[in-house]
């Protein structure tokens, strides 16, 4: 079958590969229609391997050398292996691409995402950029009729922003700030604008996501090149501060910018990756008791099918959508662009062209 395989930095091939054959018991085989493009693939082809496991073998999943690539996919089922119950064969289907044990403790819990042996489909096992992948089928959910195909491609990295606000607890009537409108904020914008926030605030220095983050629901646009982001937040909440800063953007100053901007008593909550340890400001967060939580990844079981929801009652994926580009020009079209900071959007890949 045809897949788009990685080989290691700047080697991203579209090239014959096994196909995966039947799935087992609890699995579903997935023909792949269209492909969501992550900064994570954007990221393992610039400088990897980072998280693909190239050279030893993956913890969970045991695979180790060329991977195919693409965790975001969506696509029809082909074969139900044994056991499988609530799926059959030609439904359209969403992967949420973390496969868990579902009997370790912290699977127990519900925190499928903080799984001993967790692996992604498309990082640390083959993936959605080919004909053909095996699924659990416990993490592959019905996609609604109303949802395109291209649409539903973005249901997973969703996903990964429904986590983050429940992780913050964000709920009606708060005020929410996201810092950083990148490729997790403008869903972290969109999907926060569904829960009723009292206000929702987005900052960022490029002109082009702020006037995304208004299309999909934000009440305040803040270039952060212009003026004091705490300043701006604590005039946009009455002096108060925001109840929930989402900390989206990776810059090293801004989880402390994001605990300055948080009220007493409120939640910040770092989703945006630190290549070294920043300063953070420790000391007013404890002063002004803000909780600092993390957030990774999502939960299959719930933070999917509401991002189906979102995907299917507002029009976001049209608002974020970049380009849909074919299989053939995955690399020039999709990932490079991605890699150079210079993607118009969230790119999605149509797998059979």
């Amino acid at each position: 079958m045809r897949a788009a395989v990685f080989h290691g930095a700047g080697d991203v091939r579209i090239e014959a590969a096994d196909a995966p054959g039947e799935p087992g018991p609890g699995q579903v085989l997935i023909a792949p229609s269209m492909a969501a493009i992550c900064g994570t693939d954007a990221s393992e082809y610039a400088h990897g391997p980072h998280m693909i496991p190239l050279y030893e073998p993956h913890p969970g999943s045991g695979h180790v050398g060329p991977v195919i690539i693409g965790h975001e996919f969506v696509g029809r089922v082909e074969a139900l292996g044994d056991g499988v119950e609530g799926l059959a064969v030609g439904d359209r289907v969403v992967s949420g691409a973390g496969v868990s044990c579902g009997e370790c403790a912290w699977c127990e819990a519900g925190r499928t995402n903080l799984c001993a042996s967790y692996y992604t489909l498309g990082l640390s096992a083959p993936g959605g950029l080919a004909e053909l992948v095996v699924s659990p089928a416990r993490i592959s959910v019905p996609v609604p009729d109303g949802v395109a195909d291209f649409a539903a491609a973005m249901a997973q990295p969703l996903a990964v922003a429904i986590h983050a606000l429940d992780r913050g607890g964000v709920g009606p009537g708060q005020t929410v700030a996201i810092l950083g409108i990148g490729g997790i904020g403008g869903f972290l914008v969109g999907a926060a604008s569904t829960r009723e926030p009292k206000r929702l605030i987005a900052v960022d220095v490029d002109p082009g996501k702020l006037a995304l983050a208004s299309s999909v629901g934000a009440d305040d646009a803040i270039d952060a090149r212009s003026v004091d982001v705490t300043a701006a937040i604590l005039e946009a909440t009455g002096g108060e501060g925001a109840d929930v800063v989402i900390e989206a953007s990776g810059v090293p100053q801004n989880p402390s910018v994001a605990i300055h901007a948080t009220k007493r008593g409120g939640r910040v909550v770092i989703v945006g990756l630190q290549a070294d340890p920043p300063p953070v400001d420790i000391f007013d967060a404890a002063l002004r008791e803000v909780d600092l939580i993390a957030t990774v990844a999502h939960i299959c079981d719930s933070n999917l099918p509401e991002a189906l929801r979102v995907l299917d009652t507002t029009e976001l994926a049209g608002e974020v959508l970049g380009e849909v580009v074919p299989m053939t020009r995955l690399v020039e079209d999709a990932i490079a662009p991605l890699a150079e900071g210079r993607a118009p959007g969230k790119m999605v890949v149509e797998v059979a062209a």
